[in-house]
């Protein structure tokens, strides 16, 4: 990986403790890194950094650093099983750091590329496994006073640990909703990844998204998960109506109630999703064959196609006496 001048390397400390061991990623607004705790021996951190510079913010860094310091600190009293723990924040050389747990294991978009290179879907009782906890983790931050928004769930900011837990990672475009929605702080502005993010977020901060932001994200990650194909993003299915093929005709072992809740988060108007994560979770791990909640999350495209796999046999038999049918009629004209 190409280092840029303003990465940290290996070996450099911060705030006289936390020892940079190697970088994890880096993008647009700043890095990650992977640390040792130089006072807790054995214990490793992530360490994530952000430029103001970057963002927008060099003339007003005072402003920036208090927004960082509220958010922060907001994020530092989370405490869930399925998030990792954000245990210090800070300033050094122009930059904001926040320092959280280090999740060992792989990202879930490694394992959908592991499953496309052998050719095998992954088990819908798996990949709904990681769901369940996925769900849980986010109905406990939207549960926060104030709510906190994620707003960039996708595949590489879930782990799966080697124990089989799931971990959200990343807090990088964390929203904390005030209570009367009036104003928001944000430690990072971004607007996702195009084929996690719901329209209503391709404006950055000045759209304006809740919970069912996280839910589209949400419905997105699920769908590559279980078709191994990544979903066609907001604006090109606002662009072209029906581009998003159905889940089950790319993987026919998706059962129609999994599918159902998946286009369900999808939809494109937030009023047609699911309005809440629980709402989502009742509908993702129904067993019934048709799913509908106030008449708003049903799929007739789905609901036609699986009636129409389901009865195809009746379907050819009417058809056959239909046309017997015809050529009775007609052989009854000629004579």
């Amino acid at each position: 990986m190409k280092h840029s001048p303003s990465i940290l390397h290996p070996g450099a400390i911060l705030r006289d403790r936390y020892e940079i061991l190697e970088l994890i990623g880096q993008g647009g607004m700043g890095a990650v890194y992977k640390a040792a705790d130089l006072r807790l021996t054995g214990r490793l951190c992530a360490v994530k950094e952000i430029l103001p510079a970057l963002i927008g913010y060099e003339e007003d860094i005072a402003s920036y650093q208090e927004q960082f310091y509220q958010e922060a600190s907001i994020l530092a009293q989370l405490d869930h099983p399925n998030l990792p723990k954000v245990s210090d924040y800070f300033s050094e050389q122009g930059r904001e750091y926040l320092l959280m747990d280090f999740v060992a294991g792989k990202d879930l978009r490694e394992i959908i590329a592991d499953a496309q290179q052998k050719g095998e879907f992954l088990p819908e009782e798996t990949v709904l496994d990681w769901a369940k906890q996925l769900c849980d983790a986010l109905i406990y931050l939207h549960s926060r006073t104030p709510p906190v928004l994620h707003r960039d769930i996708k595949p590489s900011n879930i782990k799966l640990t080697p124990s089989g837990h799931i971990k959200l990672v990343d807090f990088g475009l964390v929203k904390v909703l005030s209570a009367d929605d009036s104003r928001t702080v944000t430690v990072v502005q971004g607007r996702g990844t195009l084929q996690y993010t719901p329209l209503e977020q391709y404006g950055g901060d000045t759209g304006h998204t809740d919970v069912r932001s996280d839910i589209y994200g949400l419905g997105a990650t699920l769908y590559y998960l279980l078709t191994l194909r990544a979903p066609v993003d907001a604006r090109q299915r606002f662009l072209h109506p029906g581009s998003l093929p159905l889940p089950r005709t790319i993987n026919p072992a998706i059962s129609p109630p999994v599918e159902r809740a998946i286009l369900a988060a999808m939809a494109m108007h937030p009023d047609d999703r699911p309005a809440s994560v629980e709402d989502f979770a009742d509908m993702l791990f129904s067993r019934h064959d048709v799913v509908t909640v106030g008449g708003a999350y049903t799929m007739p495209e789905a609901r036609w196609t699986d009636a129409l796999r389901a009865n195809a046999w009746y379907l050819g038999l009417a058809v056959a006496l239909l046309l017997m049918a015809l050529m009775i009629s007609l052989s009854s004209s000629l004579t």
